[in-house]
């Protein structure tokens, strides 16, 4: 069940504190389409700044054309750690950082080829690790870190070996930041959606739909969680702004599920004459 957009970013000057609104720097990765883009657009309602990275510069143009002066993208594909580590010197203050860049690849641990691993771990984890080491030493005492990960942490599908690991990863990456820097006064937290309405999830769903259409097809992934659809990234991006504000301030190295109640249930279901 994929859910966020791919690793990237593109535009003018890095973060620069305070915010036209008055309100906060926040850096978010993957911010140009899906779960990322979610968030920046949570964000700018609120009056922060944000800077999104992406590696579709295209897209980056347009949502800053469309958001306006509350957004600065940047062209980056998280798997750079020296673009990452350039970006964040050339940052001002920043606030709080959002992980959303990420890319859904298929296979078991027998048939996933070499290449596909790397890439997976690189983007999907090296892209979070190197982005908080990039961004967390500009946090200040109350900023926060939001990873996004996966219901995929917990439980998998069928043949998402190196995508269910990461994931996986991540929320052990979670825990370790949250002891690492509460003496700084900085929080990390990850979010875990289920499947979200994005166009990761739409690729997916064209790929395996077997002629049907894509709409049909989300629909059915959507009626395997008890709330009976798939979430819209507007839904875990209202997560992500909670665990980034104040209002979180006593939440740190926690895993939010976001999946209308996917991992609540077992899939036995009785026989009818039986209930």
């Amino acid at each position: 069940m994929p859910q966020q957009s791919n690793a990237a970013s593109g535009g003018q000057n890095a973060a620069s504190g305070g915010g036209v609104g008055g309100g906060r720097t926040v850096v978010v990765t993957g911010g140009a389409a899906g779960i990322g883009r979610g968030a920046v657009e949570r964000f700018v309602a609120a009056g922060d700044r944000v800077v999104a990275l992406d590696r579709d510069a295209a897209a980056l143009a347009a949502l800053e054309a469309e958001l306006g002066e509350l957004v600065t993208g940047r062209a980056v594909d998280v798997a750079d750690r020296a673009a990452l580590a350039a970006i964040a010197t050339e940052a001002g203050p920043v606030d709080a950082l959002v992980c959303a860049a990420g890319v859904q690849r298929y296979g078991t641990v027998v048939d996933t080829p070499g290449s596909v691993y790397d890439e997976v771990m690189a983007i999907n984890v090296g892209g979070v690790f190197f982005a908080c080491q990039a961004f967390v030493p500009k946090l200040p005492r109350g900023g926060s870190v939001v990873v996004v990960s996966s219901v995929q942490a917990y439980a998998a599908q069928t043949s998402v070996a190196a995508y269910s690991m990461g994931k996986g990863a991540l929320l052990s990456l979670v825990r370790a930041m949250a002891v690492d820097h509460a003496a700084d006064g900085i929080r990390a937290n990850a979010v875990c959606p289920g499947s979200v309405d994005t166009p990761m999830l739409r690729t997916s769903a064209a790929q395996f739909g077997g002629g049907r259409s894509t709409d049909e097809v989300v629909a059915e992934w959507g009626r395997s969680h008890p709330l009976g659809r798939v979430a819209t990234p507007g839904e875990v991006a209202e997560v992500i702004y909670f665990l980034s504000s104040p209002a979180a301030s006593f939440v740190t190295g926690a895993d939010v599920k976001v999946d209308g109640g996917l991992t609540a249930g077992l899939a036995v279901v009785l026989p009818e004459d039986a209930k």
